[in-house]
């Protein structure tokens, strides 16, 4: 039985790969060091032994399992992965297993994502949850007429609502029962809250601890900067999720029971999914106009648009706001993250108020505090969630423009937002403005902005446009839509907004499909897709020579 390792001799240039024969001996014990082996942590230990497992493929169609000693990777399934006992080591047993089943393990690795990197994991979780939608939501029950809405139609919907999305090409009041309206705000708290999140408290909360393994998927879904505590914080931004759903939905239960006459178990109902889809960013309502009729409804616009912006502005923002009011103690990533949104807001307001005022369609036929009001919940909804108290298709074209640049920019990072990130927009300023000053580092705050940070928001940002503009390309090669009208949609699918100007029930099956994809895309991340896309990690141990390029 013979394996091929690839960190046998790897990037030594002009030497061809070594083979070594597995070997059901224990490996050599490491060395010692003078704070002896507990000086290495668990996660040191085996950390390059899961780099290792993952180059290692085994090619023997018996599929043994040799033991391994503590710290050395074990085969499972054709591939190599370290297992962590209940002592905090790794072990394997010596079973011998069929082909078969090695098979089926190694199927159920990539589906668990053992032995992968997380940001796979992550995407996978999501595909799940999006798959499991689709059946709950083809169900007869699903539906009011008690027919199936068909693949496509359960589909859309189930992709809409785990991605937070809020496009809908069927009516989210009249076609769903009550049944199917459940669904969509069970898959709704799901994705908002992030399937590996979910599924780290689930194991935290059984076993009591959390494997590295989990704690690394976690981490790569919630964007924490580090992996210690990770545990803790899932939990914490689970029952902070739960206790603003839970303030606003009181809010609005009261409202729709005393303010509209709803009985009691209607205006609960109405105050939990509208809760949940605020605070998620996921703006699906249960009324055909969606919020228009609240247009100048204070207890109705101003608790959704908070929850949206709470929701909006990430997790680690909202915790660092709670413990710490004095702007002097915040972090940069709070700062600029808070700073962005106020000025964003701002603007925003100002610009719908402005474009919009002797619009008859829109703000022209209410009073000046109304016309506020709307204009303020127009500025909060790109960021990104798809209420909308307004008519989106009577809106100027300025203002179409206005909603398009809010979209794309989007809310905080860690949160239930999408678009590019308000911090990438803010680290994107603050290059450019560098670059006018001539200043050879991007400086933010007493600190410096790292090369790979750059790198990272300059990606983010050229395969954003780049999705968009090729995605509204092929959009409008398949409707009959204006370009301004696609455009927009297309940018909502992405940035994971839901605003619409009403031609998504009118889109062709293969537009449809595109706007999955779009929304699919824009939830997990295009870098987060794409490293999980990604064959194998490649590090080049050499450097060379720097060339300077014209450039502009």
């Amino acid at each position: 039985m013979w394996c091929t390792c690839a960190h046998g001799g790897h990037g030594q240039r002009g030497r061809a790969p070594r083979f070594r024969k597995a070997s059901a001996r224990p490996a050599p014990a490491a060395p010692r060091t003078g704070l002896g082996d507990r000086g290495r942590s668990w996660a040191s230990r085996t950390h390059q032994d899961h780099r290792n497992s993952l180059r290692c493929r085994i090619w023997s169609p018996t599929g043994s399992l040799p033991r391994t000693s503590r710290g050395t990777p074990a085969c499972l399934g054709g591939w190599w992965w370290p297992r962590r006992c209940d002592d905090g080591g790794v072990d394997a047993t010596g079973a011998r297993l069929p082909w078969g089943a090695g098979v089926l393990s190694a199927i159920g690795a990539v589906v668990s994502g053992r032995g992968r990197h997380p940001s796979r994991a992550v995407v996978i979780g999501f595909a799940a949850a999006v798959l499991v939608g689709t059946v709950l939501l083809d169900l007869p029950i699903a539906t009011a007429t008690g027919r199936s809405a068909g693949w496509a139609a359960a589909l859309f919907t189930a992709t809409s609502a785990v991605c937070v999305t809020g496009l809908a090409v069927v009516d989210t009041a009249g076609h769903w029962s009550v049944f199917g309206q459940v669904a969509i705000a069970l898959l709704i708290q799901v994705g908002g809250l992030g399937i590996m999140t979910l599924a780290t408290l689930f194991t935290a909360a059984v076993s009591g601890r959390l494997k590295l393994r989990s704690r690394l998927m976690a981490q790569a879904e919630t964007k924490a900067l580090e992996v210690t505590g990770i545990g803790r914080t899932v939990r914490d931004v689970v029952l902070f999720s739960l206790v603003c759903e839970s303030v606003v939905a009181v809010v609005l239960t009261g409202r729709f029971a005393l303010g509209y006459g709803e009985p009691l178990g209607r205006a609960v109902y109405l105050g939990v999914f509208h809760a949940v889809s605020a605070f998620n960013n996921a703006g699906f309502a249960l009324w055909p106009d969606n919020l228009m009729r609240f247009v100048t409804d204070p207890w109705i616009c101003l608790p959704i648009a908070l929850a949206v912006i709470v929701g909006g502005l990430g997790f680690p923002v909202a915790f660092e706001l709670l413990r710490s009011r004095r702007p002097r103690s915040w972090s940069l990533l709070t700062r600029i993250t808070v700073g962005l949104t106020g000025v964003l807001l701002a603007a925003g307001t100002l610009a719908f108020v402005a474009g919009e005022w002797h619009n008859p369609r829109t703000l022209g036929p209410l009073d000046a505090a109304g016309k506020v009001l709307a204009g303020f919940f127009a500025s909060v909804m790109p960021r990104t969630a798809g209420f909308n108290s307004l008519d989106v298709a009577g809106m100027e074209p300025s203002s179409w423009l206005v909603t398009d640049v809010l979209m794309f920019v989007g809310g905080g990072s860690a949160g239930t937002a999408g678009g590019i990130k308000v911090t990438t927009f803010g680290m994107l300023l603050f290059m450019v403005w560098a670059e006018l000053r001539g200043r050879p580092r991007v400086d933010i705050g007493h600190r410096a902005l790292g090369m790979a940070t750059q790198r990272q928001a300059i990606a983010i940002t050229a395969l954003s446009t780049a999705v968009i503009a090729l995605s509204t390309l092929v959009l409008r090669r398949l409707t009959p839509h204006s370009l301004d009208s696609v455009l927009f949609e297309v940018i909502s699918a992405f940035a994971t907004v839901g605003l619409s100007t009403g031609i998504t029930a009118t889109v062709p099956p293969a537009g449809q499909l595109l706007l999955i994809a779009l929304m699919f895309v824009g939830r997990v991340g295009p870098l987060t897709l794409g490293s999980a896309l990604a064959l194998k990690e490649r590090r080049r141990r050499y450097e060379l020579p720097e060339q300077r390029m014209i450039v502009g």
